[in-house]
């Protein structure tokens, strides 16, 4: 299973929805009833299941099911050492 699918399931998992009814437009909040502890509850199973960590700078751009993949398909942002 590749990681947009294991992030779609988690998302579906969380917010009471099927898989495949989650569109990339949908914010976490408005639409599938994310709130503050539930929100952390993903973070936590995404970089469980994927192997990933994903930093507080990136989470907070996290509003929608498409930030969630867009950030998957990118990868997290390696902050630049100063020479």
């Amino acid at each position: 299973m590749d990681s947009k699918r294991k992030a779609l399931d988690i998302i579906a998992r969380l917010s009471g929805k099927d898989p495949s009814t989650l569109e990339p437009g949908q914010d976490l909040v408005g639409d599938l009833g994310f709130d503050s502890p539930r929100a952390l509850q993903l973070l936590v199973e995404l970089e469980e299941a994927l192997g990933i960590e994903i930093s507080d700078d990136d989470a907070a751009k996290m509003d929608t099911v498409g930030d969630i993949l867009d950030f998957l398909e990118k990868g997290p942002a390696v902050p630049t050492v100063p020479a």
